[in-house]
């Protein structure tokens, strides 16, 4: 298996043990594959949910950009809902899985069709 394997294998663990779900193993590649270089650098590869220039960010490039939803409370909302599920306590909250919880939230699979 090669690096991004392993990521995404580390990623699958997180969302059955720290979050709950099952995930949609074929949909969390997909996701993964969407973040890029970014997943290979420790600094990029998780979100400081403490920071709001963070918060913007995955609202702005990912939620309105990628996922083309209009801006509004419901964003913000929905970006609390997912690092509530992940555990604020975790210090390592994987932006790979932050975005496949937010594509499932928002019923956006069909992005990464």
């Amino acid at each position: 298996m090669g690096k991004r394997d392993d990521l995404i294998a580390r990623y699958a663990d997180d969302l059955r043990n720290k979050c709950g779900m099952e995930p949609d193993m074929d949909l969390l590649t997909k996701v993964t594959i969407g973040c890029g270089p970014a997943i290979y650098n420790a600094d990029a590869a998780t979100v400081a949910a403490g920071q709001a220039g963070e918060i913007e960010t995955v609202k702005n490039n990912f939620l309105i950009k990628k996922l083309g939803l209009p801006d509004g409370p419901a964003l913000t909302e929905a970006i609390d809902q997912v690092l509530e599920t992940y555990g604020r306590s975790e210090r390592n909250k994987y932006r790979a899985v932050v975005y496949y919880m937010l594509t499932r939230h928002f019923g956006k699979e069909s992005v990464y069709g």
